[in-house]
Parts: structure tokens; sequence; C-alpha cells
């Protein structure tokens, strides 16, 4: 016997969704679904429409800022794969660099989309201008390309630049650009020749867009600043203070008419007034979601790659950031330490001591290959690493020892009532547990399963193949699905494109569907398909 739960509002996930709980339990969302993968590159399109890059759904969507009605224009799964920045030529064609792929692809006004080049590594920032195409690579020695749209090779118009990104022709025929590692904005004429620097010692600029009155606009991802900057003399002044993640921004309108509009990398669309106002026009919300724990305080902690929240009555509160002082990276694996500390597992292959209070983070082990679960064991911590098919364990001191190889996508970790590692092996459908000797199956005949946790003797899973959580009792064998049509995992008939990082920023990203369990014995759930966060809880059997 299931009861149907009430649909969410209407979000990102391209399938109806009605989860359902077995008797005895009840399925509540803690966070408002997403309507967006996060927020990156912002244009205004020909139709007015504010279009909407974003990085890791592999997505591209259209905002009607009057109606507030938003279109996928290339969805999860197609041609275009982690889309940074967008442009429009003068036919309408919607140009989109692939940062993870060091792609720039074109969708043309036909729908059809190819690879105009796939040897930019980094590609990020992108801008037309009276016919010319303009790229930047957004890397340590990075290079600001004009490309040839006859076919040829790209003329170089500066090369080791520090990261620069989203940029923009001036009204002077310049071209602008921010500059991240060097921390100011600069400009050069698109022939070549010097660079000159506009602005500095600023909040870690990513984007630059140009006024009615001649003035550069620009995003600031470290302070959350949006600066009004004077070209001619590199004077700014705060236009306005919103929360750090910033990437881009756009324009809609002229003249009188014109509306400011910033993209943040939880997904959150803001407009802007002249006069510093603010008004939002998309809600942020969870990117993934990824891992989860629950803390020495008692509640509870969700990993959401470059983000660190704390879930508090159905609002977010960030712990740290990819910016904040200390952050230890892209975030993906999650366990709750001591008061005030987690261990956490980055994209970038390191394990670390993470103080958000304090703003610091102690690494005890680097170098590996994609980790994703982490949890208490064994004196230690055990943790996946995915790529090499492992699991290890790492103690106090950073000594580190392998005690399970040859897994297939290897994703969740956790420990049983006795101590023992279990282990969610995705590729092979199946929970084992590490033995001794190697592994022995604790369950199989699962779809995809990523999350795992155990409370008293049940272990709880996610499975992402399937939508749904499943209950095992580790005693008798017995196993039943307590939730079922889960947001958990990409829609049916969707196969997402592999996104392979952003160094430094991160390694490569991929899915995790995380699972934990409250002192009170309340389940939480990572539904990563349509950015929230649930709770399962037992409820009286009628």
């Amino acid at each position: 016997m299931v009861r149907a739960v009430a649909s969410a509002t209407v979000n990102r996930y391209a399938a109806s969704t009605s989860p359902s709980t077995a008797h005895g339990w009840e399925f509540r969302r803690l966070t408002a679904p997403s309507r967006l993968f996060g927020a990156n590159g912002l244009r205004t399109g020909p139709d007015g429409r504010i279009y909407v890059a974003q990085v890791t759904g592999s997505q591209i969507s259209a905002l009607d800022v009057t109606t507030g009605a938003l279109d996928t224009v290339s969805a999860t799964g197609g041609a275009i794969v982690a889309p940074d920045d967008v442009a429009f030529d003068d036919r309408g064609n919607l140009y989109a660099t692939e940062v993870m792929d060091g792609r720039v692809s074109v969708r043309e006004t036909t729908g059809i989309t190819r690879v105009v080049r796939d040897d930019i590594p980094s590609a990020n920032g992108i801008t037309f201008d009276r016919g010319r195409l303009f790229v930047g690579e957004c890397r340590e020695g990075g290079r600001l390309l004009e490309f040839d749209l006859a076919g040829g090779p790209p003329r170089v118009i500066l090369d080791d630049v520090p990261s620069p990104n989203a940029m923009e022709v001036g009204p002077d025929g310049l071209l602008y650009f921010p500059v991240m590692g060097a921390n100011e904005i600069w400009r050069i004429h698109p022939d070549g020749g010097d660079v000159q620097v506009v602005a500095t010692g600023l909040g870690v600029p990513d984007s630059v867009k140009f006024g009615a009155d001649g003035c550069i606009v620009s995003t600031q991802v470290a302070t959350g600043q949006v600066l009004r900057v004077d070209p001619r003399t590199g004077t700014h002044t705060v236009l306005a203070q919103l929360s750090p993640g910033l990437d881009n921004c756009t324009i809609v309108g002229s003249g009188a008419d014109a509306r400011l509009y910033v993209s943040n990398f939880t997904g959150e669309i803001t407009e802007v007034g002249p006069d510093g106002a603010t008004r939002t026009t998309l809600p942020g919300a969870l990117n993934w979601p990824l891992d989860l724990t629950v803390g020495a305080d008692g509640r509870l902690y969700v990993a959401d790659g470059t983000y660190l929240y704390r879930v508090d009555d159905g609002s977010l509160t960030t712990v740290g950031m990819l910016f904040s002082p200390g952050y230890p990276g892209f975030i993906r694996g999650v366990a709750a330490g001591p008061a005030g500390e987690f261990v956490v597992a980055t994209s970038g292959g390191q394990i670390a001591r993470y103080r958000p209070t304090s703003g610091e983070s102690d690494f005890l082990a680097t170098g590996f290959d994609q980790l994703y679960g982490i949890a208490p064991a064994l004196g230690g911590f055990a943790f996946v690493e995915q790529g090499a098919g492992r699991v290890l364990l790492v103690d106090e001191s950073g000594t580190v020892s392998v005690i399970a190889a040859g897994l297939d996508t290897a994703v969740g970790v956790t420990t049983s009532s006795d101590g023992g590692v279990l282990v969610a092996e995705s590729g092979a459908g199946r929970v084992v547990r590490v033995t001794p000797s190697g592994t022995e199956t604790v369950v199989d005949g699962l779809e995809r399963p990523q999350g795992v946790a155990v409370a008293d003797s049940t272990l709880f899973i996610t499975d992402a193949g399937d939508k749904s959580v499943v209950a095992v009792d580790l005693v008798t064998g017995m196993r039943c699905s307590i939730a079922t049509g889960l947001a958990i995992g990409p829609p049916p008939g969707v196969v997402p494109k592999p996104l392979r990082g952003m160094p430094p920023f991160s390694g490569p990203q991929g899915p995790f569907a995380g699972i934990t369990v409250g002192p009170d014995g309340t389940i939480y759930l990572s539904c990563d398909g349509d950015g929230s966060v649930a709770a399962l809880r037992r409820v009286e059997r009628s």
C-alpha cells in the first residue's frame, strides 16, 4: 500500500513526479526544488528573453522576465555540454562556450547544433561585436581569441592572462574583460596591441557589461557586489550588495526601460535597479545536491559542490562557499566531525578537515581520482575513490591504506552497527561489505545505488536508477522500497554527458544522491534531479 505525496511546483526536472511512500512512512521536502541547475552566463537574446547557461546541468534556458516563463533551449543530455557563457550573432544564432570540454558550439536558428572548435581549454567568456566573435579561456595563462568564422584557426589577441572571464566590447570599440587572477578589469583593442588596466582592487570580477551611460557593470564573485565602473578613470562604486557567488549580468531593454539582471551560482537571478534596489526574479536553490551529514549540533548539512549549507526550517544557510576563506574546494562527500568541523572529500581529489567558523582546512590526504562518499570507520575515515575503483582508509595522522579494490563505479560509503564498511557499487547494482579478503555482496539487483546509510540494523539506499529509497534488514536480508517516484538522478530517457571538471576550481563532477539518518531516525536524502532535500519519517500506523 502506498500513499501519494503532492507534486512539487514547476522545477527543472523534465518529468512529472509523484513521490509515494510505503505504509508507515511519510515524505516531506525540506527545501524547495530548483528551477535551474545554477545560473552562470547570461545574455539578452534577440527576442528580449534572458538566456541562462548552466554548467552543471548542461542546459541553456530562456527566461521571460515579464511573465516569468522559463523555457529549455538546450537540454541536459543534448549536444551542448557544460555551457558557461552564451552570445548571439547578427542572424540570431546562439554560440556557447563549453568550459569542461574546451569547446565552442553554435545552435543555429534552425535548431541544429554543431561544434565550432574543440581545442579551447576552459573556454568561458564569449561575445559578438559587429560580426566578430571573441572567446576567452578562464584559466591561468589563458588566451583571448578571435575566431575565424570561415573555419580557420583562431587569432590570439592576448595570451598568458590569469583567468579572464565574461567580456564585452565597449562604446569606444575596445574589448573589456575581467581578470579574476589579478582582481582587475583590463581592456585591449580587438586587433591587438598593449593591454590597459581599467580598474583594480575589486572583489574578484567575473563579468563586464556596459550600461546606457557608457559605464561598466561588473559582478564580483567573492564579495557579491555589483559594481559600476567608470572606464575612463577606473573609479568604482557599489551598485548593489548581493550574496557571494555572482557569475554574470545582462541588460534587458534600452534607455529608460533598461533593466539589469545578475546571476548567481545558486541559480538566483536578481534584478538590480538604478538606485541599487533589488528584486528576486528567480530564487536561488541547490545545484545538485550531493552528500548529507548530521552535524554534532544535530542539524542537517548538505554538500552542494561550490557550497556547504545548513538546512534550517526549509531555508538554506551558507556555511562556506568556493570563495570563502579556507574552503577546501568542490565538496562532494561530507561527514560530521567534532563540533564545528567536517571531514570532506573534494572533486579535486583531496580529503580535508574543514572548520568553516575559523575559515581553515587541513588536508589529510591528496592526489586521488574522483572522490565520492566518506564516513567514519575503523578509527579513521573510509572514503571512495571512484576513478580507481577503490575504498581507502585515512587515519588521524594522514596515513592512507586501501581496504577494497576492483569496484565498479562506487559512490556512497557507510558503516554498519558492528563497524563493518558498506559501499554502494553503482555500476554493479549492488551494495557490498568490505572484508579482509575483498568484498562480499550485501544486497544486489539494484539499478544504480548511490547513497547508503545505516540505522540500527537497517540499511537505507538511494537508487538513482529506480528513483527510490530501499530499506534492507541486515539481519534477515528482507528489503522493500519505502519511497518511490523520487526526483533522483536524471529524468527517464535522459543520459547526461560526462562533466570533466574545471581545474583549478573542480575536478570531474558527477551525481551523488546522498542519504543520512538523524538521531531521531529521520532519513534525509538528496533529490539531485530537482535540486531539493527531503525527509522520510515513520508515522503511526492507522
